[in-house]
């Protein structure tokens, strides 16, 4: 977990202030410099001169003041949220979400654009012309840190490359990170959505603890997210997280790596609509499942046979993956979402949950935790504007380090 100490030596202004804001973002209500000395053992000095910094620089406002008992009433700090925004983009066979989030990690704006017989090089002149509206629609577009950019792995993100992209092979061999930072004139970050969805989860997370858990992402494809003591976990090549192969049912549909009962085929829209009956609901080109999946789901909690059915071998398929990963990592909480989740979660949920506590195999000696995502369909764009707010504000060791 992420100590919550500050600091007094010398030095380490960028520190404190990023310890100090991070508190304040995560409380509602604002905190009072009482507080914020008890959570951060920070001389009273140091803790005004970091507070009047963040005043000064818009971070955070006085929002009045609050009396409990005897003595002087508390002037309560609350984060100012127009302060800085990011963009964040999510790269999906079904639609291109573009969103301006502001520091706060709430939407200000939201845009999709539906890919559909264009190339790459159109789609990405789009997304720019998009976000660059979204930016000139700021009173102060320069309060605009950056641009994160969520993809389907794998990637190499030391390079900013798309290399083959399941869905999308006309994103293979792009350069995204820095077409998109070209177009937009923004510094630019790419990562795998998966990655990009945990941070969203840990960036917006009410007590700034998730714990040692993963951010199971239902969406074209499945994927898993992981923070280890609050920590995203991106792997050697930043590519973690990849669990299409993980057999979950041995009976279960053919995957193309020769093996039956893959999570990835098992829980794919296709697969779902055509166990349901609904094969012919997806849109012409089987990009854009969404209003089948709406439909899917209720049918399902009406009880029609064929959808209840479908939904509820997914949850059961499901269930049986978080506890194999459960087993494997000994986490703590497991945070269900993406774009395919939101739309069946009404069923999937419950669903889950049942399926859960009846799989066998369990070693773990503690129950994993469910939650639902708090950021809905848009998690990935959320989580990869999350990447730019995180990459500035968060407080880490290395800030620390004093230079000459």
């Amino acid at each position: 977990m992420l100590s919550t100490r500050g600091s007094n030596l010398l030095g380490v202004g960028t520190y404190n202030q990023a310890l100090i804001l991070d508190l304040i973002r995560r409380s509602p209500e604002g905190m009072s410099r009482v507080e914020l000395a008890e959570k951060t053992g920070l001389s009273p000095q140091t803790l005004t001169n970091v507070t009047r910094r963040l005043v000064a620089e818009g971070f955070i406002t006085e929002a009045g003041k609050v009396g409990s008992g005897p003595g002087k009433p508390r002037t309560m700090l609350a984060l100012e949220p127009s302060a800085r925004y990011a963009l964040g983009v999510h790269l999906d066979p079904a639609v291109t979400t573009i969103v301006l989030l502001d520091l706060a990690g709430r939407i200000a704006q939201h845009r999709e654009i539906h890919p559909t017989g264009v190339s790459s090089a159109q789609q990405l002149a789009a997304i720019g012309e998009v976000a660059n509206t979204l930016v000139s629609s700021l009173p102060d577009p320069g309060r605009v840190l950056g641009v994160g950019i969520a993809a389907p792995g794998p990637l190499d993100t030391s390079a900013g490359l798309l290399l083959n992209p399941p869905l999308l092979p006309e994103w293979s061999g792009t350069r995204l990170r820095d077409e998109l930072g070209r177009l937009t004139r923004l510094p630019a970050l790419l990562e795998k959505d998966v990655i990009a969805a945990m941070v969203g989860e840990l960036w917006v997370a009410p007590n700034g603890e998730l714990g040692d858990a993963l951010f199971f992402y239902y969406g074209a494809g499945a994927g898993v997210g992981l923070s280890l003591a609050n920590t995203p976990l991106r792997g050697a090549t930043s590519n973690a997280g990849d669990i299409a192969h993980l057999i979950v049912d041995p009976d279960g549909p053919p995957c193309e790596c020769g093996a039956r009962g893959c999570l990835g085929v098992s829980l794919e829209p296709a697969t779902l609509l055509s166990d349901a009956g609904l094969d012919s609901a997806p849109d012409p080109d089987g990009r854009d499942p969404r209003t089948a999946l709406d439909a899917l789901c209720l049918r399902a909690l009406e009880g029609e046979p064929l959808p209840a059915a479908a939904l509820t071998r997914a949850a059961e398929r499901l269930a049986r993956a978080l506890v194999q990963l459960d087993n494997l990592l000994d986490l703590t909480d497991a945070v269900l979402g993406g774009p395919v989740w939101a739309r069946l979660s009404p069923f999937l949920r419950p669903a889950v949950a049942t399926a859960l506590a009846h799989t066998g195999g369990v070693t773990a000696v503690r129950p994993l935790v469910l939650h639902e995502s708090l950021l809905g369909t848009d998690v990935a764009a959320v989580g990869a504007a999350c990447l730019v707010l995180d990459g500035a504000f968060t407080a880490r060791p290395s800030h620390l380090l004093i230079t000459d």
